[in-house]
């Protein structure tokens, strides 16, 4: 089997799954994201795009429904011992099939959690289970129940994360020894990708992000490729991926020289990441964190080219995003604990001028000052 974690870890968030379901007194949890499946169970795919739903219970009784073809998908990635076949087939309907499943494990009229906000449940589909099993149960919004769990990552998990920062120091060394003025876009990408899957590592949730010139002030990928100018500017955004746990880095870096404006940003994104660093510890809140890196920008009249967010919790993470809750942003009341993975970024785009300034790194929290699972240096990097 092509399990990541031992048998004792998956019984031990199982456990705290458990727990929490009887905190909110729910007889059974139907889990269709697939980070939820794959951090209780080890199952692995992108079959999520289709119906699945994973029933359990809460006596700890687990039960899979998907396609065929995930049957063996599943068998061969996960703990779950009984997965159950929804069939393609005309007018045929997974939820009444799950339905059906439910009936058999006893859950006419008790308590069940939904898990509504993930990707893994199309708007259709959720009406569907609204439609048919309203009446069948007591449905709860269930959707924070796994990923607050998530969010505190156990030891095992940090050891992989750790591994995951690793491999995005490799990739952003490779990615700096392609960057010079000439250099083409599609070989530096190539270059990022390639290392995190020399490294063992896998794709991300979702796609590196670079851009030259003026794209370097873009927050998203987009199609199409570039050769640098004599004199230019790049922003990557990328990640280390580990067993699908993510380690993301950001850097804009110069080619030819650095203008006196980069210099300026860059001196002002460092100090806000300092000013970050010094709020992400318990006691404070994922909205202090923003307060600091907002209060350093907009003392230096940066206002209108930092965002309204500068960072997020990370983990293992599924297609189309490795973003995860909770988010740095005004007044996020989410506490700060030991055992979190946070991505900072200190994002500055000066569309007047068209440069761009983006700096950023992931941490573990601890019960003080937040640890870098980067190694590399926070210098504004120039490549001739």
């Amino acid at each position: 089997m092509a399990l990541h974690f031992t048998r004792e870890e998956y019984a031990a968030r199982e456990a705290r799954l458990v727990e929490a379901m009887k905190v909110l007194k729910l007889d059974a949890i139907l889990l269709f994201a697939q980070e939820s499946s794959y951090w209780l169970t080890g199952y692995d795919t992108f079959g999520f795009c289709f119906f699945q739903c994973l029933v359990v219970k809460q006596d700890g009784t687990k039960v899979l429904l998907t396609r065929s073809a995930d049957l063996r998908q599943a068998q061969h990635t996960s703990i779950v011992e009984d997965i159950r076949i929804w069939v393609d087939r005309g007018e045929a309907s997974p939820v009444l099939q799950l339905k059906d499943l439910l009936f058999e494990l006893g859950l006419l009229g008790m308590r069940v959690g939904v898990e509504y906000d993930t990707h893994g449940l199309t708007a259709k589909n959720g009406r569907l289970v609204d439609e048919h099993l309203a009446t069948f149960a007591d449905l709860i919004d269930a959707s924070s129940v796994v990923p607050q769990l998530r969010m505190v990552k156990s030891a095992a998990e940090l050891e992989v994360v750790r591994e995951a920062g690793r491999i995005a120091d490799l990739a952003l060394a490779a990615a700096e020894a392609e960057i010079r003025p000439g250099a083409d876009e599609g070989r530096i990408l190539a270059a990022l990708q390639g290392a995190v899957f020399e490294a063992g590592g896998d794709y991300p949730a979702n796609e590196f992000i670079i851009g030259s010139g003026r794209d370097a002030l873009l927050c998203r990928y987009k199609s199409g490729r570039r050769r640098l100018d004599a004199h230019d500017q790049i922003t990557l955004e990328f990640a280390g991926v580990h067993r699908h746990y993510h380690a993301a880095l950001m850097r804009t870096i110069c080619v030819g020289a650095a203008t006196p404006r980069h210099e300026e940003l860059h001196a002002a994104a460092l100090d806000a990441l300092a000013a970050v660093e010094a709020e992400m510890r318990p006691g404070r809140t994922f909205g202090d964190v923003f307060d600091a890196h907002a209060r350093v920008f907009d003392e230096r009249g940066l206002i209108d080219h930092r965002l309204n967010a500068c960072g997020y919790s990370l983990g293992a993470r599924f297609t189309p995003s490795w973003m995860d809750m909770p988010m740095f942003f005004r007044g996020n009341p989410a506490e700060i604990v030991p055992d979190m993975v946070l991505f900072a970024h200190m994002i500055l785009m000066d569309s007047q001028s068209g440069t761009a300034l983006c700096l950023g790194r992931t941490y573990r929290t601890t019960a003080e000052a937040p640890v870098p699972l980067s190694a590399a240096p926070l210098d504004l990097v120039v490549k001739g």
